[in-house]
């Protein structure tokens, strides 16, 4: 479990993170999405223990990132999106020289080698010098020193950086497995990447959390007003007119031409929190309107994070 108490973090007069609160249950996968410099790194650098905020507080596993660093770094494994590798060693040593620093020793030094290796698929990469490895293996060899002391919790940084389509969707899978019994936060650019391993996602913009639910409820937060989505059979023009006298709606638009069926689709904009599904179907039925199909029209999460962060912008 991590959670972080009204951190906030200043370097001289820059704001780089303030007053941020959240909770992360354990088996839970968190998405950390926002801008470049909206504070993400500052975020996870202060929960691996890497700096001390300028106030507030965060603990990992109830272990206190200020008060017992140590503890909360046997507990946390971390992959920083620059990957902390020394070029000049074989990847074999090195992921043996990382395990002995986090004080594994015989057959449970051998048998998380043994497991990271398999899982991060690097065996056959072993005896290569980490300096003539693609941009995508160093990647899967810093995942694999992140993983190799079995953490309760894991802090990755662009995990998926430099890897090709078929090893994004490995370390999407292992990520989702490791989820069972560890707590994990993702920091990415890539909202697909968020969209496809998050149970949950945090935005951050300007230093602050602007929006924290799952996929649906930012899609619902950043929409303007409900919309629907109606494909009717009749007259377009008399269709338009009398959808255009629905209580609260705000804008109807017809979308397509009349199919070679006598179908045409509407879309339709009702105020917020107003579902007009109800009057809609009276008046179809009144009117003599068939309804070919009928569906809720949301903003993808893109349109979502666009919306949420030029909402929170401050003007320059």
């Amino acid at each position: 479990m991590i959670e972080a108490k009204s951190l906030t973090m200043h370097y001289g007069t820059t704001r780089a993170v303030e007053d941020v609160s959240f909770r992360v249950e354990r088996g839970e996968i968190l998405g950390l999405l926002g801008p470049n410099g909206a504070g993400k790194s500052t975020i996870m650098n202060i929960l691996t223990t890497q700096i001390a905020p300028t106030s507030g507080t965060a603990s990992i596993e109830g272990f206190d990132v200020i008060d017992q660093p140590i503890e909360v770094r046997k507990h946390t494994g971390y992959l920083p999106e620059n990957v902390p590798l020394y070029m000049d060693m074989e990847v074999g040593e090195y992921l043996h020289f990382v395990a002995e620093g986090r004080g594994l020793q015989g057959s449970e030094l051998r048998e998380r080698l043994d497991w990271v290796i398999v899982k991060c698929g690097i065996k056959a990469m072993l005896r290569r010098l980490i300096a003539q490895l693609s941009k995508g293996y160093r990647q899967r060899v810093g995942l694999a020193q992140a993983l190799v002391h079995d953490p309760k919790v894991l802090v990755l940084d662009e995990p998926t950086s430099g890897l090709d389509p078929l090893q994004i969707i490995g370390i999407r899978d292992l990520v989702k497995e490791l989820s069972a019994d560890k707590t994990i936060i993702v920091s990415t650019h890539i909202l697909q990447e968020v969209e496809a391993i998050s149970d949950r996602i945090i935005i951050i913009n300007e230093g602050r959390i602007i929006a924290d639910g799952s996929r649906v409820e930012l899609q619902q937060r950043a929409a303007q007003g409900a919309s629907r989505m109606v494909a009717l059979k009749g007259d377009p023009s008399a269709i338009l007119g009398n959808l255009r006298e629905l209580p609260r709606v705000r804008k109807v638009t017809q979308l397509e031409a009349v199919d070679p069926d006598g179908v045409c689709i509407f879309a339709i904009e009702s105020e917020v929190g107003q579902e007009i599904w109800l009057d809609l179907a009276q008046m179809a039925l009144q009117n003599g309107w068939l309804i070919k199909d009928s569906w809720e029209q949301k903003p993808s999460l893109e349109e979502a994070f666009i919306q949420l962060t030029r909402a929170t912008t401050q003007p320059q």
